[in-house]
């Protein structure tokens, strides 16, 4: 994890160098979240499709992805080397000039949102160094940023998200920002591109997967406990809703992404 430029933390929530090796090919398991995505590949271009979907694929040297709600399914050779970023919905209007709706479903590539930044992957390509790489990055944001005017998304729709995303139903937050429901689903839609139920349940999912996560990191795993931290009714609740978003079932995740890591604490349930 490296460390975000304080002018660009509204805009950019993380930024991960990663260097995995895998057993082997395979396919790596892209979440939706309430972020948009970022990927710069190093050693080889980037294969991703929305699961389920091989007519989506798309291959390049960088990857930008607005929200989703469908998993999307990375390929790989057995090793993976870049960055990946995390942008906040606000970010898609500071960097590339557009409300993060217009690039909903999507995967595009930095030709696709600002041409400025096409040869970004090559200038990365020259450094040898992550801290090269990571400083070139930097500016080259900086540099987006500096040159689009301040992003101006609807206050009052930024706070009506916010209330989503802590778990204030839908009528309680429009009334709250003076909107009817009606309307907050219009504004909310154009600015994300989903209505403010679905950026609700995005909102929770990606808190379970952190959990999840953070779990399966640390070698021991309660889907039941995820579950009931995460907000959701029940376990078979999360699993419902994993399987809508993932493609597949919790322990199956982790039985994928994590396959030393055995899930405990009750059954699994399912759909």
């Amino acid at each position: 994890m490296a460390a975000v430029h304080p002018a660009l933390a509204p805009w950019v929530r993380s930024i991960v160098a990663y260097d995995v090796a895998f057993a082997g090919p395979g396919v790596h398991i892209g979440m939706p979240s309430t972020d948009l995505t970022f990927v710069l590949p190093l050693d080889e271009p980037l294969a991703v499709s929305w699961d389920g979907d091989p007519g989506s694929r798309t291959v390049g040297w960088s990857s930008v992805s607005g929200l989703h709600t469908t998993a999307a399914a990375i390929h790989h050779g057995g090793h993976q080397r870049g960055l990946q970023l995390s942008l906040t919905t606000a970010g898609a209007r500071a960097l590339w000039g557009v409300p993060a709706g217009a690039m909903a479903g999507q995967l595009l590539g930095l030709a696709d949102v600002d041409p400025r930044l096409a040869d970004l992957p090559e200038r990365l390509a020259h450094e040898d160094s992550w801290e090269a790489r990571l400083a070139v990055l930097e500016h080259a944001l900086l540099d987006a940023v500096r040159r689009r005017p301040p992003p101006q998304p609807r206050p009052e729709v930024g706070r009506a998200m916010a209330l989503l995303t802590r778990g204030v139903p839908v009528a309680a937050a429009a009334d709250d920002v003076g909107y009817s429901r009606r309307r907050l689903t219009t504004l909310v839609h154009d600015e994300v591109g989903v209505s403010p139920k679905t950026y609700q349940r995005l909102a929770r999912f990606s808190g379970a997967h952190a959990r999840m996560r953070a779990a399966a990191l640390a070698g021991e795993l309660s889907v039941a406990r995820v579950a009931a931290d995460s907000g959701y009714a029940d376990q078979a609740h999360l699993a419902r809703e994993w399987t809508d978003f993932a493609g597949c079932s919790p322990t199956e995740w982790v039985r994928r992404e994590f396959p030393i890591v055995q899930a405990t604490g009750g059954q699994e349930a399912t759909a």
